[in-house]
């Protein structure tokens, strides 16, 4: 079962980017396996003695329980580090931090604002580093996403997937991810909001590989026209607080409701990372409707996370 995980074994997880279509594929599968197996009450014990470290800068609802909840099922044990509590919070660096770190546990899942500290954090650790989010990536959410996008469709080559909203991490990671499978995305954004150029312009590439496209836009009309899955993401993010009014006012015409879905094929999947603000990036309408799958999502972050905690572990 984990063969299709053992080049992986010792390696971090920071970003979509990093792996290949191949290796994608493969934590999919394994997903998907140990979902069964816990569907079906198979036990799955695969890293019986191996503690995950998880620090937290940033709170959190289903990243912390899909986490923990990954480690006790797999058979090992989860230890939350609250960053505020730990010496790093005195001044210590993220190197020593890191080499402590590596002489007790036998992972690191970190969530935090800065992806250069997470960076730096795997630089120096001897052990794998896993992102739980970072102001620029998302890519345990996006792997969710895909094994979900998988579970409706059947397939994840060939689809289109529409984003509306913000060009913020799971922007970021959707354009990586949606690239890597050959799955075209469209985005559509205000101009002062799109996603960064260089990831733009690298999903662009990885897309041209795999036969999909990549397309920016302010319309979001444009985007979701012929859409297999529409997503969408809050307007103002942790640590984006005071900009809320001001953003509110600028993503307004980029609401995800029922106008908009219309244009996406008939048989659309509506996705949504959670929390949502329900009445402002998204109405009740369409995120409970019948083309929701959102718990399904939610769901899939425990599958997924197990997958990547088993092959890099």
């Amino acid at each position: 079962m984990l063969s299709v995980g053992m080049n992986m074994k010792g390696r971090d997880f920071l970003n979509l980017q990093d792996y290949t279509p191949g290796e994608i594929g493969a934590l999919l599968e394994l997903a998907e396996e140990l979902k069964e197996k816990q569907k079906s009450n198979v036990p799955h014990p695969y890293l019986q003695g191996k503690t995950l470290g998880m620090i937290f800068q940033k709170s959190s609802t289903r990243t912390r329980v899909s986490f923990e909840v990954a480690m006790y099922q797999l058979g090992g044990r989860p230890l939350f580090l609250n960053a505020g509590d730990l010496q790093l919070n005195r001044g210590e660096s993220i190197a020593d931090t890191a080499r402590t770190l590596s002489r007790y546990l036998d992972g690191i899942m970190i969530r935090t604002y800065s992806h250069a500290d997470v960076e730096e954090l795997a630089k120096y650790a001897a052990i794998p580093v896993i992102n739980g989010l970072t102001d620029l990536n998302h890519p345990c959410q996006i792997m969710a996403d895909l094994m979900t996008v998988k579970e409706h469709k059947g397939q994840l080559a060939g689809l289109k997937l529409a984003y509306v909203g913000d060009g913020n991490n799971i922007c970021h990671s959707l354009l990586f991810g949606c690239a890597k499978v050959g799955m075209s995305i469209s985005v559509a954004s205000p101009k002062d909001y799109w996603p960064q150029e260089q990831i733009v312009n690298q999903a662009r590439q990885d897309a041209l590989s795999a036969g999909a496209a990549v397309r920016i836009t302010t319309d979001p009309v444009e985007a979701v026209s012929g859409a297999d899955v529409v997503v969408t993401d809050v307007w103002a993010s942790m640590g984006q607080e005071v900009e809320k009014a001001e953003r509110v006012a600028v993503f307004a015409p980029y609401q995800v409701n029922r106008k908009l879905v219309a244009h996406a094929k008939p048989d659309y999947i509506f996705l949504h990372c959670l929390p949502a603000h329900r009445g402002e990036e998204v109405v009740e309408e369409v995120i409970d409707g019948s083309h929701s799958v959102v718990w399904d999502e939610a769901e899939n972050r425990l599958h997924v996370q197990k997958a990547v905690l088993a092959a890099l572990l």
